[in-house]
């Protein structure tokens, strides 16, 4: 049996997309939990692993040739577990460019531009002193919202976010989409997004990723010790 993966994990859209993925592709897995809020990122450990200091990060003991190695970055980490299992990338060259391509496209777009629109709706205005700032909240709601329109149009043209077959891309997307709410977003005038979350809301790995450490989960924007190690670039305890 193959060893597990190490997981270095918060419940939080990137690290819902490793666990997601494990489950879709039954790769055995630990969970090492990085409470963000508390610090954790900033443990000289983990730092080996992950010098970004940001979570999710792996450790594969059954890496290339054998060895063990480990990765950080959500992204990389999807295209190595999908590489690794022949899995969830597409059977084609052309198919594989487009779920690269809509991996960049959240890695580089959505997921910074829902960060940000969090950040400023939900957490800025609790923080001591308050930053409630107008400008801040419309461009990130805009932009938000213009990123799930490209999203919308190519959910018409295909069932999955690269075409017809469900993929990393997917896996990736769908952990931020399925916080639109939060972001002070609508799905009245995108109903090709809301059939996607819909059916990948339903799918038993998707369920069981997302559930993992959910307890966990906590709103920082009223946590005055975690908003000084997120916000303010304390490094905790």
């Amino acid at each position: 049996m193959t060893d597990p993966i190490d997981l270095y994990y918060w419940p939080t859209p990137n690290g819902w997309k490793i666990t997601i993925a494990l489950e879709e592709m039954g790769l055995p897995y630990t969970v090492h939990l990085i409470d963000i809020g508390a610090g954790d990122q900033y443990d000289p450990e983990f730092l080996k692993i992950a010098p970004n200091n940001r979570m999710p990060a792996i450790v594969d003991p059954d890496g290339p040739d054998g060895a063990p190695i480990s990765i950080f970055e959500s992204g990389a980490i999807l295209q190595y577990l999908a590489r690794k299992t022949g899995q969830f990338t597409g059977p084609t060259e052309r198919e594989r460019i487009a779920v690269d391509q809509w991996l960049m496209w959240q890695m580089g777009g959505l997921g910074p531009m829902a960060g940000q629109a969090h950040h400023f709706l939900k957490y800025a205005p609790n923080l001591e002193p308050p930053q409630d700032l107008p400008y801040a909240k419309d461009r990130y709601r805009r932009e938000v919202a213009r990123l799930y329109g490209v999203l919308d149009g190519q959910l018409a043209e295909n069932r999955y976010v690269a075409g017809d077959f469900y993929s990393i891309a997917d896996m990736a997307i769908w952990p931020w989409a399925s916080l639109w709410e939060g972001q002070q977003q609508t799905l009245d005038d995108k109903p090709n997004m809301k059939r996607w979350l819909d059916e990948l809301a339903e799918r038993p790995a998707v369920q069981r990723g997302r559930a993992v450490a959910a307890e966990k989960r906590s709103d920082a924007g009223r946590d005055r010790k975690a908003q000084e190690i997120l916000f303010g670039g304390q490094r905790g305890r």
